[in-house]
């Protein structure tokens, strides 16, 4: 009797072994099939090169023409993304309570100040407490460039954004060309740019 249980553990031990073996492969196959269509997607906008594919396709990825949108400054003057056309814009999604938006908005003055782009600063206005507050953060970092207030956050929402800062840099032809999520320094934001039309 005793033999009987300890061959029918034993066997059962294996069949489990042989069942847990087959499992994990097909669940490691899986995740490397899942892994690979996330690279090719990510890569999908480039080529070999790592240059950027153009497409005539209206969209967020790298390569496709930015969406154009509609914002007011603070002042009540309504800007158009498509106003724009035939130079390279960055669009800087920011907040005043942001510590990385914080970082980088020196820089991105600099860059205004120092190179030949024009930078939408997007205010993710539906997440600040006050109006006043984004007067007071626009002074105390000298900001010189158009900072655009998307109270209701439909130009985010269009751009998905996520993280906090998040940039797109658009060619002259209204091509996204890189999209950072997260804060950006100065000599990445050169870098970038002196890859664009």
């Amino acid at each position: 009797m005793k033999k009987a249980i300890f061959i029918i553990v034993v066997i059962g031990m294996l069949g489990w072994a042989v069942y847990d073996s087959i499992s994990s492969t097909d669940a490691t196959k899986e995740e490397e099939k899942v892994s690979n269509n996330t690279m090719n997607s990510t890569q999908s906008s480039q080529d070999g090169d790592g240059e950027v594919k153009e497409s005539e396709e209206v969209g967020i990825k790298e390569g496709q023409i930015a969406p154009n949108f509609k914002l007011q400054t603070l002042d009540e003057e309504t800007v158009q993304l498509s106003d724009y056309r035939g130079e390279r814009v960055i669009i800087n999604f920011w907040a005043t309570w942001c510590p990385p938006c914080r970082a980088e908005i020196p820089d991105f003055q600099k860059l205004y100040e120092k190179k030949d782009v024009e930078i939408l600063a997007v205010n993710l206005t539906e997440t600040e407490e006050s109006t006043e507050e984004v007067k007071g953060f626009i002074k105390e970092f000298g900001m010189t460039f158009p900072v655009l207030m998307d109270v209701s956050s439909d130009v985010s929402t269009t751009y998905q954004v996520r993280a906090y800062p998040t940039s797109y840099m658009i060619d002259s032809d209204g091509r996204i060309q890189f999209v950072a999520m997260g804060a950006l320094n100065y000599d990445l934001m050169v870098q970038e740019y002196e890859k664009m039309n």
